[in-house]
Order: C-alpha cells, then sequence, then structure tokens
C-alpha cells in the first residue's frame, strides 16, 4: 500500500518513474556520483541518467542463497554498484534468516510464513509432537520468556504479568533451534518443523486474522492451515549489514551518492527485530532526502559523465551477448547459491568459510565467461548474466566478514567461537575495493550517545515503565 501511494503521488506531482529498469553501474566525476547507467530488462536498451545525486534504495542479495524469502530481484545490485564506485560496506557478516519460511512444495521453498501465524498463538513441533522451542531459551532472555506452557498461554490471554512464549524470541534463535531439531532427526518430513496454530485457534479467527497465509497455502501447498499443521524451516531474509554511511545524512563515502533501507547497513546492529524494517524505510528514508537535497542545493560543481567510462558499462554489459561460447549464467548463479547454502548458512564455522571464499574466487572465472548469445530484447539469460556481478561481490562480502568476527553475536554464529566477545562490541567489519581485490578489516567503532546506550541496555521492564535515567 505504500509503494501504491508513492507511485500514485509520483504520477500527480510528474515526477518520471522507470519501470522494469535496472541500474548497472555509477558514473563518477572525479570522486563525485555525476549519473548511472541502466537499462530496460524487457527492451534491453540502455540509458544514462545524468544527475547530482543518487539515492540507492535496492534491498539485500538474498536470491545468493537457495533457500529465501526474497523475490527475484533481490541480486545486491545497490551493493555491487556502490562497491565497485568505491563505497564501503559494513557489518555484511550479520545476515538474516527468518525461522519460518515454506518448505514444501519445492517449487515455493523459502517463501516467508509471517511471524504473525506465531504471535496470534502459534507453536512449533518437532516430529514426536513436542513443543520443542521451551528447550532452547538463551539465558539472556530467560527473564522474559515462559518457561511453562501454562504462562506462555497466560501471555496469549493478555496476562502482563506472564512473559512471552519461547515461539516469539529473536529470529536467529527460532532458526537455530529447528535447524538443530532436524539434525537430531526430529524435523518434520520435507525437513523443517510444524508450525501449528489450527490447535490452538478457531478456524474463522484464522480465517479474519490471517487471511493471506490461509490463502497461501490453499494455494501453493494445497494445506488447510485451519485443520492441519504448516511445515516451516530457516530461510534468509534480511541484510544487517549494506553500505556504509552517515547515520544523519545517508551519504555514503562517495559524495553525492545515498542509501536508505536494507541496502544501508548499521541501523540494525546483529539482529533485526520483527517489523522495524518499515519504520526504518520510513525514518531513513526521509532522511535520504532531505541530506541529498542539501547537498546538491550545496553543489558548485557542474558534473559530466565521461563518454569512455559510459563505454566501458555498455562494452562490459553486450561482452556477454556478442560471446559465441561460454557458462550458462543460470547454472553458474545455482552454484553461487550451493556456495552460500553450504559453507555460509545459519551456523558457521571458519573452515567452512575459507571453503566457502575459496569455491567463490574460482567461481569468478565463471562468472567473466558467461554469455547469453542473443538480442538483448526479451533475453533473461543476459539479465541473469548482469546480476551475477553484483550477486558475487555480495556473497564474498558476506564471506569475508564473516570469516573475520571471530564469536556469535546477534544472526553470526560460529560454533568454533560460541558466544559473544566483550572485543566484539568495539568494532565493525569494513569492506572495501582495493587494488588487489576485495578488503575487509576491523575498524574501531565510535561509542554510542548515553540515552541511546540506555535504551540498547534496558531490559524489557525498563523500557515498559519509562525508568531510564532515573
Amino acid at each position: 500500500e505504500i509503494i501504491r501511494t508513492l507511485q500514485d503521488f509520483c504520477v500527480h506531482q510528474g515526477i518520471s518513474t522507470h519501470m522494469e529498469c535496472t541500474g548497472l553501474d555509477l558514473v563518477l566525476d572525479g570522486d563525485k556520483v555525476s549519473g548511472l547507467v541502466g537499462y530496460w530488462r524487457e527492451t534491453g536498451r540502455f540509458v544514462l541518467f545524468k544527475t547530482k545525486a543518487i539515492i540507492l534504495a535496492t534491498g539485500g542479495g538474498g536470491k545468493a542463497w537457495k533457500v529465501t524469502s526474497n523475490s527475484w530481484e533481490y541480486t545486491g545490485d545497490g551493493l555491487g554498484m556502490a562497491y565497485r564506485a568505491g563505497a564501503e560496506l559494513i557489518d555484511m557478516e550479520f545476515t538474516q534468516f527468518h525461522p519460518t519460511g515454506m518448505v514444501w512444495p519445492p517449487s515455493v521453498k523459502g517463501i516467508l510464513v509471517t511471524e504473525g501465524v506465531r504471535g496470534d498463538g502459534g507453536i512449533l513441533l518437532n516430529s514426536e509432537g513436542e513443543r520443542f522451542m521451551f528447550n532452547y531459551i538463551p539465558e539472556k532472555f530467560a527473564s522474559e520468556t515462559a518457561d511453562t506452557e501454562e504462562e506462555a498461554s497466560r501471555w496469549l490471554d493478555g496476562d502482563r504479568d506472564a512473559r512471552r512464549p519461547p515461539e516469539l524470541l529473536t529470529r536467529d534463535v527460532v532458526a537455530r533451534a529447528i535447524k538443530k531439531e532436524v539434525e537430531a532427526d526430529r524435523g518434520s518430513p520435507n525437513g523443517g518443523a510444524f508450525l501449528d496454530i489450527a490447535s490452538r485457534r478457531s478456524a474463522d479467527f484464522i480465517k479474519k486474522k490471517l487471511p493471506s497465509m490461509y490463502h497461501q497455502f490453499k494455494e501453493l501447498a494445497e494445506i488447510d492451515i485451519t485443520e492441519e499443521p504448516m511445515e516451516v524451516g530457516p530461510t534468509l531474509h534480511y541484510f544487517m549489514g549494506g553500505i556504509r554511511v552517515n547515520s544523519d545524512s545517508q551519504q555514503t563515502n562517495i559524495p553525492g551518492l545515498f542509501a536508505c533501507g536494507e541496502c544501508a547497513g548499521g541501523m540494525h546492529g546483529a539482529n533485526r527485530l520483527g517489523g522495524n524494517s518499515l519504520s526504518d524505510l520510513l525514518v531513513f528514508g526521509k532522511l535520504a532526502g532531505d541530506g541529498a537535497a542539501n547537498y546538491i542545493n550545496s553543489l558548485t560543481d557542474q558534473l559530466d559523465c565521461s563518454n569512455e567510462d559510459v563505454s566501458k558499462i555498455l562494452k562490459a554489459a553486450t561482452d556477454i551477448l556478442n560471446r559465441e561460447e561460454g557458462k550458462n549464467p543460470y547454472l553458474v548463479h545455482e552454484e553461487l547459491q550451493s556456495i552460500l547454502q553450504t559453507y555460509v548458512s545459519i551456523v558457521r564455522t571458519g573452515e567452512e568459510l575459507a571453503s566457502g571464499l575459496e569455491k567463490l574466487q574460482a567461481l569468478k572465472t565463471d562468472i567473466n565467461e558467461v554469455f547469453a548469445h542473443a538480442s538483448a530484447q526479451f533475453n533473461p539469460g543476459w539479465n541473469e548474466a548482469l546480476d551475477l556481478k553484483n550477486l558475487i561481490i555480495t556473497a564474498e562480502a558476506v564471506t569475508r566478514a564473516a570469516l573475520i568476527r571471530e564469536e556469535s553475536r546477534g544472526a553470526h554464529t560460529r560454533l568454533d567461537f560460541t558466544g559473544e566477545r566483550d572485543e566484539g562490541l568495539e568494532y565493525n567489519i569494513i569492506i572495501k575495493k582495493t587494488t588487489s581485490g576485495m578488503s575487509a578489516e576491523k575498524i574501531q567503532r565510535d561509542s554510542p550517545p548515553k540515552e541511546l546506550a540506555d535504551i540498547a541496555f534496558a531490559s524489557l521492564k525498563e523500557l515498559e515503565g519509562d525508568n531510564l535515567g532515573a
């Protein structure tokens, strides 16, 4: 609804909208953004946008994984374009796996099952019928989480003295719990867990409160969730990391380049709470717009787009069409997804990450040799090939950052470095382009203002009682 409203507003304000137009690369004049080369996916026609500022709001790169809730366009375009232009990426190791994605049938694997199912009373069961989340309550959440079914039911009925059900623990905790149940041979038939709301709520309640979920399972899996449980499992959902920006203006280290939303990093730290992405978009989208406008108003330089730079971008894109033979882009994408799903998944080890990085490095050769020999018009193979250059940057950045962070924090879990380390709070991992390739390094993190730190480290009772600073 927000997108429809914005589209309607743009039309009535006379703002140009370019549907199905994909960015290829940024153009710089010296160190400043001066334009962007894009193309229309249907016709294959190129377009050059000359501009004084660009706001990237391209989302994450979930299509680098085999199982993801992300739709086809989440190929890390903004991350790749910004990186190639010299912008820094931050916190890329923190990738969120939502605990409840569809697992069957295979054609819909990964499609999101909303948190609302658990919020309205749905419970997670293993193949033995056990409500297993009571076995996975982390110590740091124990004071806020119900440890009996009776207390969990009271919370659902509105008892303010009761603690939250364990199914509503943070996404990383629930996702890891489902993974462990599957590994212990207590998973559902298709490699997940059972999400049951049918035994907890009436059919009328479910249809009224969860109409989209009711129709989703009815149409895609031929399951009536008012009568039987759903099968769900972890799915790559969201990037906490992204392009490094100034928190006030949303500007990157490249003058004129701004980013907001999921493609910008740093807002959610190591883990995002459910529902916070929408408010992130609204608040920081506004800040990015204000920042870009202020930058343009202060700009005195006349910017230009070099014909040589534009020609290089066009040649790189059309070389794929002009090759007589090469690698199939669809098969290369499948291989990339397999590497990430296997070596850079929910739970990681240094050995697996190093192996994954080695395989990604080898895959770069194949990506440089992909071809889609045909017209640029209506050529999805060419679209796929162009997306790969951003997916490989995204995949490598996540893997390198995950290898460096030798602790478990938020959505980043290392089996060889269990638990959080105090020094882990003191740094961020920055990814940037160098003459020798991609570099990843730790940088000292600034301490947050006291009032923000008080909120960040407060308990739920302190927040609800508004006793901060007392």
